[in-house]
């Protein structure tokens, strides 16, 4: 798994572009998209929390792969603080087709996803916020007009080794906003397989 990660990170590295999507301060961009559990979704059936774990992530890129218990261990963390993991999916089966609806809710039982997991079935949902990377991450606050970005980028500096994190750049940015501080730094790069979407 880590020579198949390296290999990817040294093959996307010339590749890596800024992120020119939605930037902290932004106004998150609604949606509402069908979950595995049938239920359709919207952001805003989390008017109640403190803010929202949008996370962009698939199947087969082995990053997501790289990431997936770190993704169900940070909504066991902080779902109960008020901060849930929103998963979606966006990539299209027409070209990867282990994204698919039924392939989702298989991996979703298979590992017991104890959070939100979501097909953005057209692609819609990353186009506006701006994702390219699985995974993507964007954590979102609460505020008097509905949510707004406040992290966008990685979870935290080591795909690899989970034991070997130095910068937990997710959680410091979900440190600061309950302490009433700007994340520092508010975006960092997205190391991930590309989105495969129509369009992009």
């Amino acid at each position: 798994m880590k020579k198949v990660i390296l290999a990817s990170l040294l093959s996307f590295m010339a590749l890596l572009l800024v992120h020119g999507g939605l930037k902290p301060g932004d106004k998150a961009a609604s949606f509402s998209l069908k979950s595995v559990n049938g239920d359709i979704i919207s952001l805003s059936d989390y008017s109640n929390q403190k803010g929202v774990i949008l996370i962009f992530t698939s199947i087969p890129c082995p990053f997501s792969k790289a990431y997936e218990q770190r993704i169900i261990d940070l909504h066991n963390k902080y779902a109960n603080l008020g901060f849930p993991v929103v998963a979606i999916n966006s990539n299209s089966p027409e070209i990867s087709p282990e994204d698919s609806f039924s392939h989702m809710k298989l991996r979703a039982l298979e590992k017991g996803y104890p959070f939100t997991y979501l097909k953005d079935e057209m692609g819609e949902v990353c186009k506006a916020y701006g994702a390219t990377r699985t995974p993507h991450i964007y954590l979102l606050q609460k505020s008097s007009n509905g949510f707004k970005i406040a992290y966008v980028g990685s979870i935290d500096d080591n795909v690899l080794d989970s034991r070997s994190v130095a910068n937990r750049y997710l959680e410091n940015a979900i440190l600061a906003i309950t302490k009433g501080e700007k994340p520092d730094p508010g975006t960092t790069r997205p190391i991930g397989c590309m989105i495969k979407t129509k369009g992009l």
